[in-house]
């Protein structure tokens, strides 16, 4: 499998790399159709994970998760996700599901255990920041390829590592972004750094993914997130264990019944 990936994945690159024949916007999307097909066939997968909140005074908040995946079936429809948080108190036993979309908006629950209930999120409120953190509830499912319209900006370096940068404009309704500035690195393909725009056009967020480690089958993950908000100064951070693949799980698992099961 991890073979022809790979010969997929180089002929996507070598129809790139004719750019004198590609406008910018189908240049983009071979960027992010190449970035895709690295993550294609790892079924499903589940991590450990420590969220920290911080605020400009240097006040810090830990949080343990853990996050369930499910790999997407067909077309129109993105991965399945469920997470799980189990510390501090306050948070204990909360939990997301969410069924990403392409075009249509991302279906969400959002399991409350003090009110032994689940609610699903309306679209207006995809945008509203996920548990306090500095993650909308949108950016949770918002990587899905054919969600936004793409464009290359250019390629130049950052941080010592060549990176392609793409402009995505999402394609889907009530988004809480105007645009998304994406750099992709040009060696293994990953996304490197996402800025996020207000619909305004101001520049809200910024997320760095950094310590990616390579799993058997050609599966690459960050092990560590940073989200900034640049109106507010606040910090979350996200710090990942390791990943299993191919874990026991299956459709049932990602069904709103579910949530009622934790």
């Amino acid at each position: 499998m991890y073979a022809l990936r790979g010969a997929v994945i180089l002929t996507v690159l070598l129809s790139s790399l004719a750019t004198h024949a590609q406008s910018d916007q189908e240049r983009g999307f071979a960027i992010a159709e190449r970035s895709d097909l690295t993550d294609q066939g790892f079924g499903s997968s589940t991590v450990e994970l420590t969220m920290t909140l911080s605020d400009p005074s240097g006040r810090t908040t830990t949080r343990e998760l853990r996050i369930d995946t499910l790999e997407k079936e067909g077309e129109g429809n993105g991965d399945k996700s469920l997470t799980i948080f189990y510390s501090p108190p306050d948070v204990d036993g909360t939990a997301l599901l969410s069924h990403a979309r392409i075009l249509d908006s991302d279906n969400q629950w959002l399991y409350l255990p003090a009110l032994r209930r689940v609610k699903r999120i309306s679209s207006s409120n995809k945008s509203g920041p996920f548990v306090g953190s500095e993650f909308a509830f949108e950016d949770l499912t918002s990587g899905e390829l054919g969600k936004y319209e793409y464009t290359y900006l250019e390629t130049r370096t950052v941080d010592g590592m060549e990176m392609d940068v793409l402009e995505c404009v999402p394609r889907y309704e009530r988004s809480g972004y105007s645009r998304l500035n994406c750099y992709y690195d040009t060696e293994v393909y990953q996304t490197r750094k996402i800025e996020f725009f207000d619909r305004g056009g101001q520049l809200l967020k910024t997320l760095k993914l950094e310590d990616y480690r390579e799993y058997p089958g050609g599966f690459w993950r960050p092990h560590l997130q940073t989200m900034t908000n640049h109106l507010t100064g606040k910090v979350t951070t996200i710090a990942a264990g390791e990943y299993e693949f191919d874990v026991d799980l299956d459709n049932r698992d990602f069904e709103p019944s579910a949530l009622d099961r934790l």
